[in-house]
């Protein structure tokens, strides 16, 4: 087992990104963006000089973060079919010189306009996951689906239905604890009355699970935008059932990365100096780090490991 994390919510920079992984202990880094940029859309020498950092520090990219077939991307548009193609060539292409062969991808948005279970809509996703799954598994890559705000994340028997049409060894689970809390639930159809449940969506799927991201969130409402609000917390003082899954986990052998993903965002006044903000991020970034180790020692102690 390992723990890892989206350093960029640690600092913008990579510089910050490594010296937080450093603080915390830790070996790996799951890549996401640098200066604001997904490192798979990075400029060829702004990728060099990022490569040459990590090399230089020890530390390593144990995870892609891609937007791959993300929520940005419609699967009924061939048009976003034809860009996310391209990240996830460039991706690959930089995944081989970071040595790194995990990456994660979603299976594009979730058309909450649409009925939950669309043929279309799953003609499209279906044939076009398959396409990228293909590209990874010639490249020697696994391709790693997120329970996001996309198809396979609008509930799990979404999830089921992808696995059950995505047919490949290269093809496997990112479980989000913290995500269910924040997508409504389309699992028995197309009212959007309730949130999911993390640990119902774990329990269904955690047999495909290769590796986990740990969020908490606690649902706060219906937004303007008819999506669901959430307030982000710290791992395990939340509504993602973080510690039952975690003891879950651990009780049943699981041996993967921990990747931490806060999202807990900091509001700030105005008169606030940039450079207090982006301690304030770190700091965040490194407590939630080690609040999560102590939850994982307290549960090992617990379960005699």
């Amino acid at each position: 087992m390992y723990y890892t994390g989206f350093a960029d919510e640690a600092s913008a920079g990579l510089a910050g990104q490594i010296k937080a992984t450093k603080e915390l202990g830790w070996q790996y880094i799951e890549s996401r963006a640098i200066d604001g940029v997904n490192i798979h859309d990075l400029s060829d020498e702004a990728f060099d000089r990022a490569a040459g950092m990590l090399e230089d520090s020890g530390v390593k990219i144990n995870c892609f973060g891609s937007a791959v077939a993300n929520w940005s991307w419609s699967a009924l548009k061939e048009e976003d079919f034809q860009k996310t193609t391209e990240q996830l060539r460039r991706a690959i292409t930089r995944m081989k010189r970071l040595n790194c062969t995990m990456l994660r991808g979603m299976s594009f948005k979730a058309e909450w306009n649409r009925p939950a279970f669309d043929p279309e809509v799953e003609k499209n996703v279906f044939r076009k996951v398959n396409e990228l799954v293909r590209m990874c598994e010639e490249a020697g890559v696994l391709y790693l689906h997120e329970n996001c705000n996309n198809y396979g994340g609008m509930s799990w028997k979404h999830t089921l239905k992808l696995l059950d049409h995505v047919k490949s060894p290269n093809f496997k689970l990112v479980f989000d604890t913290g995500n269910p809390v924040i997508n409504f639930d389309r699992s028995n159809g197309d009212a959007l009355e309730h949130v999911q449940s993390s640990w119902e969506f774990y329990k269904h799927v955690k047999e495909f699970i290769y590796y986990v991201h740990i969020k908490d969130a606690k649902f706060i409402g219906r937004g303007d935008n008819g999506f669901a609000k959430a307030e982000f917390t710290f791992p395990g003082e939340g509504e993602g059932d973080v510690a039952r899954i975690v003891e879950d986990l651990i009780r049943n052998g699981y041996d993967g990365g921990f990747s931490m993903e806060p999202h807990m965002k900091l509001v700030f006044h105005e008169s606030t100096p940039a450079e207090s903000a982006a301690a304030e991020r770190y700091q965040n970034y490194v407590e939630y780090g080690r609040r999560f180790m102590k939850l994982v020692d307290d549960i090992k102690a617990k379960c005699g490991k």
